[in-house]
């Protein structure tokens, strides 16, 4: 049966519900390759690349096929922006601030250290000039990107001693984002860069004597607290940091515009799902750790305001040497202080008043 003699027969409700819109049913099929920088093992991070094919595959009748490989496996983690700027991949699933070495500016499209949270930066994306800006930046690599999950705000890591102030900072070896590492190194901090699948490994034979990845749902998955007893929070630097899908800008010229509608809402839905997620299991897997023996512990004021300082003594800096980073941050940071104005009548209040309930 051809196409327009099912749409006489069914009717053009029956084709929509049915999941394939007729100009998606008569399209070619098409197979990509999206490389993520994420272990197979984290069904949060690596899954939401697996929901995002399924979606993209599900919306075009399985005639859109993107395979979905693990960091390492067609080339480094950290390599991702190499291979979808070179075209050796269509696409990757990534965080943005890992490619802090690039240009600062890549960190804007995922999180700086006091920056926004999850649902201001959606709003900064989506309904600011967030998306905008990103790929006027992103175009010089030959990408186009879709916000691609949000954790949430992470936790500040495990640590084999405690921080009481600063100075227990010094010397400490700590693998967090490269920006974060930025704003610790005056304190005498030593950031290191690894990939989530190299962790533990450094953790429990001494590599590392501290290490941030997510929260508690992740962490708990890789063991961090078999080999560290203390778990910091918050995690200040990244306090709702972006994923985000990096697509060719010549493959995604070369959808049609049926396939390229699809890839867009296949990544909405995928930026919410991470989100939920992360929301329903962190709680639960928290209760497991401090039940199993992890000892929570705050920053403390010292340790926050030294940080809070310092990423400001980074941002005046970047503003005065780099003008990308300049362009976009002048909004960003805009969007910001009124963001922060509004919760803090309304979220902030209301938070700080239920968490402090007995429910």
């Amino acid at each position: 049966m051809d196409r327009r003699s099912l749409i006489k027969n069914a009717g053009i409700a029956g084709v929509l519900a049915a999941g394939i819109a007729p100009a998606v049913h008569a399209q070619a099929a098409i197979r990509w390759r999206l490389a993520s920088s994420f272990p197979k093992s984290l069904d949060t991070i690596f899954g939401t690349a697996e929901v995002f094919s399924k979606k993209v595959s599900d919306m075009t009748g399985g005639k859109f096929q993107i395979s979905v490989h693990a960091g390492g496996e067609l080339m480094p983690a950290f390599g991702v922006v190499d291979g979808v700027q070179s075209a050796s991949v269509e696409m990757a699933h990534t965080a943005p601030y890992y490619f802090y070495g690039k240009d600062p500016t890549f960190c804007l499209g995922c999180a700086v250290p006091f920056g926004l949270n999850t649902r201001q930066m959606n709003a900064w994306m989506y309904e600011g000039n967030g998306l905008k800006l990103m790929r006027e930046f992103y175009a010089k690599y030959n990408i186009i990107n879709f916000p691609g999950g949000n954790t949430g705000a992470q936790m500040g890591g495990w640590f084999r001693k405690e921080i009481k102030s600063v100075a227990d900072l010094k010397g400490l070896k700590f693998r967090t984002n490269p920006f974060a590492g930025k704003v610790l190194e005056p304190f005498g901090v030593i950031p290191q860069s690894i990939p989530g699948a190299d962790l533990y490994p450094a953790l429990e034979k001494g590599t590392l004597d501290a290490l941030e990845w997510v929260g508690p749902y992740d962490d708990q998955k890789l063991g961090f607290n078999k080999v560290a007893p203390f778990y910091y929070y918050p995690g200040w630097w990244e306090g709702g940091p972006q994923l985000d899908f990096y697509i060719n800008t010549k493959a995604w010229e070369g959808l049609p515009a049926e396939y390229k509608a699809v890839v867009e809402a296949a990544a909405a839905f995928s930026n919410i799902t991470m989100t939920a997620k992360y929301d329903a299991r962190n709680p639960v897997a928290l209760k497991q750790l401090v039940g199993s023996g992890t000892k929570l512990r705050p920053f403390t004021p010292d340790v926050m305001n030294a940080a809070f300082k310092s990423a400001q003594s980074i941002y005046a800096d970047l503003n005065n040497s780099n003008p990308e980073w300049k362009k976009v941050y002048s909004d960003y940071s805009k969007f910001l202080a009124d963001q922060n104005a509004w919760f803090r009548f309304t979220e902030g209040t209301f938070d700080r008043f239920m968490q402090a309930q007995k429910l």
